[in-house]
């Protein structure tokens, strides 16, 4: 049967379970404005019951430490989520930029409405056909021209720069993420010594903080290993992080471009496509900035050299016609295709050299002129079988569409993004109210048994004193 002794006994444990629950409440309410603070609940365990002649008598309760509220597959659709808000965002960025470059009559643009520049460089052959005598209207042919060529080789400029830029900000990622891989492999090391078997706490937060971080930067995936650790790779892969141990990223420069490795491992490709900042960074370096780098290159090489053929086989106002010894180019003439946009010029200095007139009629003739005009709507191979003014459309309409579309994809990432993190905070924040009521509750229990302590208290003074209360008080 129970003893007096038992129960004061059952009444002191639950007065120090009360306490120590009570301190986890206190603790909760002082980081409710922590961020990455986990909210804690006290674990209660029955104590075992002693049975005494057929008959268990319970021994109350102990309070067996705080344990965090945590849901890791919320915690782990999270990461994925930012991963890939932060690569589209990063993108994004990128892509405005390269926007900017192209937007008729924009005060922020490198460089003039190339789309205009087109249609004005092949008018001029236009005005010219009518006069082709005429001093002035050969003038505007070089100066259309050289409009057109500085707006180009502006805009390839502006975009090598900007490829160049992003280049550096991607290698810059590097030390961040060393950083964070090296602070979480040692917190690991910390949590599987101290809590192998159980929640860590605040080292856990802090943890879930790097990793998160680490999210934001490049794609990763999380493996739980024993004893409460964890390995982190790259979406592709390759180990960052073995428990204890993190595998330091490096950075290299082939063809002038940064790349990316782990020991002698090249994962720029794995990257580029993961997510985190570093996959916009790469993907606007690589997919977005190259592409368009390779259009302006085309459409450079395309008018290039269609017009130096047709004046290079034409007559000049001094009766010259041009030879491969001393060619009538009116533009640079590009030997290859790559390049051709950044380094597009005019070399012809004198109007005279336009070669207005066809070999088969005198230097008052019209027809090469006619003829240069007529390639403003003729169509070419080197154009994907598209004139001049479509080709460079069709580029800029497909430049928005990506913009738009990853414009899209960012939205409702960043809407994802919100949503997880509300149903975490839901469940893992602290609620005020919630604590105020969990201590409301505490506080009664340890009123409660403080009472029966004293009651038990009374009656083992009166059991020793025979029934005299005032012998012993």
């Amino acid at each position: 049967m129970g003893t007096i002794n038992s129960a004061l006994s059952i009444m002191s444990g639950a007065l120090d379970a009360d306490q120590e629950a009570l301190n986890i409440i206190s603790n909760n309410v002082a980081n409710a404005n922590t961020t990455g603070y986990t909210e804690e609940v006290p674990n209660w365990q029955e104590n075992s019951s002693v049975t005494i002649n057929g008959v268990s008598y319970g021994q109350g309760v102990t309070e067996t430490g705080a344990t965090s509220v945590r849901d890791k597959v919320l915690t782990e659709r999270l990461d994925q989520q930012q991963q890939l808000a932060s690569a589209s965002g990063s993108r994004l960025t990128a892509l405005d930029t390269l926007q900017a470059l192209f937007t008729p009559a924009s005060s922020t643009s490198a460089s003039g409405d190339i789309g205009t520049d087109i249609t004005s460089f092949y008018d001029s052959f236009s005005k010219l056909e009518a006069e082709p005598t005429s001093s002035s209207y050969r003038q505007a042919v070089l100066s259309a021209a050289s409009t057109l060529a500085a707006d180009i080789s502006g805009a390839a400029s502006s975009l090598a720069s900007q490829k160049s830029s992003l280049d550096q900000e991607a290698a810059g990622v590097t030390s961040q993420v060393n950083a964070l891989t090296t602070s979480i492999a040692q917190l690991n090391q910390q949590i599987m010594t101290t809590s192998p078997d159980s929640d860590a706490g605040t080292l856990e937060d802090q943890r879930q903080a790097d990793i998160t971080a680490l999210s934001k930067l490049v794609g990763i995936n999380q493996i739980t290993t024993e004893n409460n650790g964890l390995s982190i790779t790259t979406t592709s892969g390759a180990l960052l992080v073995s428990e204890g141990q993190s595998f330091q990223m490096t950075n290299g420069t082939e063809s002038g471009e940064t790349h990316f490795y782990v020991g002698t491992t090249d994962i720029t490709s794995g990257l580029t496509t993961g997510g985190g900042e570093l996959g916009g960074y790469l993907t606007a370096r690589d997919t977005d900035i190259t592409g368009a780098l390779s259009s302006l290159d085309q459409l450079a090489y395309g008018i290039s050299t269609s017009v130096n053929a047709l004046n290079n086989t034409g007559i000049d106002a001094d009766g010259k016609t041009g030879t491969a010894a001393s060619p009538l180019y009116i533009f640079n003439e590009p030997t290859a295709e790559t390049g051709s946009a950044e380094n597009m010029s005019v070399v012809m200095t004198d109007p005279n050299e336009i070669a207005a007139a066809s070999s088969t009629e005198g230097t008052g003739g019209s027809s090469n002129a006619t003829a240069m005009y007529d390639l403003a709507k003729s169509t070419s191979a080197e154009l994907n079988g598209q004139t001049p003014s479509d080709y460079y459309s069709s580029f800029v309409s497909a430049l928005g569409s990506t913009v738009s579309e990853v414009e899209s994809e960012n939205t409702a990432q960043t809407a994802s993004v919100t949503q997880l993190q509300t149903q975490i905070d839901s469940l893992s924040g602290v609620n005020l109210n919630d604590e105020a009521a969990a201590m409301t509750s505490l506080e009664r229990s340890y009123q409660a048994a403080s009472k029966v302590f004293t009651m038990l208290d009374s009656i083992m003074a009166s059991a020793l004193n025979l029934g005299e209360q005032t012998t012993v008080s």
